[in-house]
């Protein structure tokens, strides 16, 4: 991924640090947009007050290069998540593919599908979007909408989709012979094809992965975001297992507190709330009024831990509820290797299947849950700006792992909120 971004790691001083390639490919992501920055003079659409960026020009280019890459991988990588959540509603049916070489052969196309596809409600696309797309949603989603630095510089679709970009020696992209492939591609065919050498649409699962493809699930991502963002200082990401026990730890003894604070009781542990609660709608409105927040967020590993803990503790408790108040009796929601799973009566993974009234109301439940503790109960600052925005997108994956089919048509997936 950084060799297609147009990056690398160097070791320096002890710590990892992401820079840009000293070998420079001009049909990699970066170079290509620097490129376009710099042909057009197009530093000079930016404000007055940009010393963010940098101060010399050369300093300003590559930095407002790599935001505009980030913003664009970002998007690409939620959108092949999004893809296999279709492919798991469907029985792994290819017609729901949307992103690969055939259906997006330039760098045109991608932007159509950001801006004219997944920011437009299907009623309002154009005749010839309307086809083309028509099994892809529509998202409620400040992801797709163009951010400042694309109002200012330049968008996706920009890029020169004439450049090639040599495969990496160590590429996963293999012959139909097995035989690593060599030679180049362009960019954005090498970044479609580099992504489906990996699995990901089977999170939460213990099948067999097809065609023995690594599993890529939300917790890769975040190691990956927290890389590429981290290229200043070195990349810090927190693993799973210290998340996960940091907020069990601090999260339960939170909800004891608020317990205590509410109902004037005076309880010791997580255990003594065991069999306590009689009110499930105002035991609810106790947790939800708790108030999570990371000074260094980053690419908000704590606050997905956080968030799986609460969700956690309300099915420990019993209280876990669908969007009409009666309790999730029969399902265990519990976190294992720091990823919320949940399970049936009979110790059976829960699976979405649209058309089937129970199982669209555990899954609209787990989702409006998720929803409501984002919006209300996690908050997170950075200095800097790009962590706030991949972890607002790390936020939007856990939605999106819970999202569902409406009733009025089963071609359409939920606004995502901008939580």
């Amino acid at each position: 991924m950084l060799h297609i971004i147009g990056l690398e790691e160097k070791k320096e001083g002890g710590k990892k640090l992401i820079q840009r390639k000293e070998e420079r490919d001009d049909g990699s992501l970066l170079e290509n947009t620097i490129n376009i920055l710099a042909s057009e003079n197009l530093l000079q659409q930016l404000p007055r007050d940009d010393a963010d960026f940098g101060a010399s020009k050369e300093e300003k280019l590559f930095n407002v290069g790599l935001e505009l890459s980030i913003t664009w991988v970002n998007r690409i990588l939620f959108l092949k998540l999004l893809e296999g959540q279709l492919l798991n509603y469907h029985a792994d049916d290819k017609s729901h593919r949307f992103l690969d070489s055939k259906t997006i052969s330039n760098y045109d196309e991608l932007n159509k599908l950001f801006f004219q596809v997944l920011a437009v409600q299907p009623k309002d696309r154009t005749g010839a979007i309307k086809g083309k797309f028509s099994r892809v949603p529509y998202l409620n989603s400040s992801l797709f909408e163009p951010s400042l630095l694309e109002r200012d510089t330049i968008r996706i679709s920009n890029l020169d989709p004439g450049l090639s970009l040599k495969l990496a020696t160590s590429t996963v992209l293999k012959t139909e012979g097995g035989k690593k492939k060599t030679g180049e591609m362009p960019c954005l065919q090498y970044l479609f094809e580099f992504l489906d050498a990996y699995d990901f649409s089977s999170e939460g699962k213990e099948e067999i992965q097809e065609e023995n493809k690594t599993l890529i699930n939300a917790s890769v991502l975040g190691l990956i975001f927290e890389k590429i963002n981290g290229y200043k200082d070195g990349s810090f990401f927190t693993p799973g297992f210290i998340t996960m026990y940091m907020c069990r730890e601090t999260v339960r003894r939170a909800v004891v507190q608020k317990f205590n604070e509410a109902k004037k009781w005076k309880l010791e542990n997580f255990e003594q709330l065991h069999n306590k609660i009689d009110d499930v709608k105002e035991a609810n409105e106790i947790i939800n009024d708790l108030k999570i927040c990371d000074p260094a967020v980053g690419s908000g590993h704590f606050l997905v831990s956080a968030l799986n803990e609460i969700i956690a503790i309300k099915s420990e408790l019993g209280i876990l509820a669908d969007r009409k108040g009666n309790r999730l009796r029969e399902y265990s929601v519990q976190v294992v290797n720091d990823e919320l799973i949940t399970e049936t009566g009979i110790n059976e993974f829960f699976e979405y299947k649209s058309g089937n009234k129970e199982s669209q109301r555990v899954q609209e439940a787990l989702f409006h849950e998720k929803q409501t503790l984002i919006e209300n109960c996690l908050f997170g600052v950075d200095i800097n700006p790009n962590s706030v925005k991949i972890c607002r997108l790390r936020l939007w994956i856990e939605l999106l792992k819970n999202a569902y089919y409406t009733s009025e048509s089963k071609r359409k997936l939920p606004s995502i909120s901008n939580a």
